[in-house]
């Protein structure tokens, strides 16, 4: 397996944990040591750009990286990227043998930034526990200059999915078995991912291209879905279509107005006190995707508030998330 490290890989830690953690417990019950993935620092087993070289849409485009870490001095890292020049993909290897069902993790951040490590690393490594690859997404950002803005985090997922595939003899991924997981404004980028992963939006650099984007099973975890105003979270649609959007651009980057017959098993969850993002957006795409006869389960949790992600659920109704989207990716033969 080969890499390119670049600044995602190298601002990683560099100390490796075998992570031990079970997604539950004997008796069924949420494993309460999930939350110590949050401290065990591995760096993934590589990180890839996405593009060969300046990404779609980035000539003449000025984006200085930074990476910040909001976590406690001592605890677990809490960093997110802004100003996102290279997006990456930095895999995490699982140590079952053979090709692996894989799932591309896709952290939030308003569209204003990538959460990486709360909504990213961490997820990985624990999807990795239950013996599946993962694969974390760093997209860019829509409003930091680049042409097509709005659809520049989509380009990104597309790639991403469509190097999977490319890369699958080479990194064990069983290609017929790719899922998503996408968290609050990853949400709806997994979401768009999930209606449009067939939308032409770039013009293609490699044979890769040539390959399918769309996911085989889609997780949004409390997913920013609709565009409308009385529903979005105004800092996501702000930075997706800037401040006056018309009501077609509204319609198109709202997935639940998309949905297609045929689309892929969607896992939802989310928090009903979530004061962020509304519980609202889950439910009208949890309706959306049953009115065309999707499979879909969702589970509303009675308060978690926004972005808990594993590390601030234990303890709370949406502690058992894990172990609910597990056996959900085992009967549909993920796990």
């Amino acid at each position: 397996m080969t890499f390119t490290l670049n600044r995602r890989g190298l601002a990683l830690a560099a100390v490796a944990g075998t992570v031990l953690a079970r997604s539950a417990k004997a008796d069924g019950s949420p494993a309460t040591d999930l939350v110590q993935l949050s401290r065990q620092r591995r760096d993934p087993d590589g990180v890839l750009p996405l593009w060969p070289g300046t990404p779609p849409g980035g000539e003449g485009v000025a984006v200085k990286d930074v990476v910040t870490d909001h976590g406690p001095v001592g605890g677990p890292p809490d960093r997110s990227a802004d100003g996102v020049s290279t997006p990456t993909l930095a895999f995490f290897r699982s140590a079952s043998p053979g090709p692996r069902a894989t799932i591309l993790v896709i952290p939030g951040g308003g569209y204003s930034s990538v959460w990486f490590d709360k909504e990213g690393d961490e997820i990985a490594r624990w999807l990795n526990t239950t013996g599946l690859h993962a694969a974390v997404l760093t997209y860019r950002l829509p409003a930091e200059g680049w042409k097509n803005g709005a659809d520049v985090p989509l380009q990104d997922a597309q790639r991403a999915m469509r190097l999977l595939r490319a890369k699958a003899k080479a990194w064990a991924v069983d290609g017929g078995r790719i899922g998503i997981i996408g968290f609050s404004a990853g949400g709806h980028l997994a979401a768009s991912l999930l209606t449009r992963h067939d939308a032409a939006v770039y013009t293609a650099v490699d044979e890769a291209d040539k390959l399918p984007a769309g996911p085989q099973l889609a997780c949004l975890a409390y997913p920013v879905i609709s565009m409308d105003e009385s529903l979005t979270h105004p800092g996501s649609r702000q930075h997706l279509l800037g401040n006056s959007p018309s009501a077609e651009q509204v319609r198109a980057y709202s997935p639940d107005q998309i949905v297609r017959t045929g689309a892929c098993p969607t896992f939802l969850f989310h928090a009903a006190d979530d004061d962020a993002v509304p519980v609202g957006n889950s439910l009208a795409m949890f309706q959306a995707l049953r009115r065309q006869n999707v499979a879909t389960e969702m589970h509303i949790f009675e308060s978690g508030g926004h972005g808990f992600a594993i590390r601030d659920t234990p303890g709370r109704p949406a502690e058992p998330w894990p172990d609910l989207y597990r056996r959900w990716l085992s009967r549909h033969g993920f796990v």
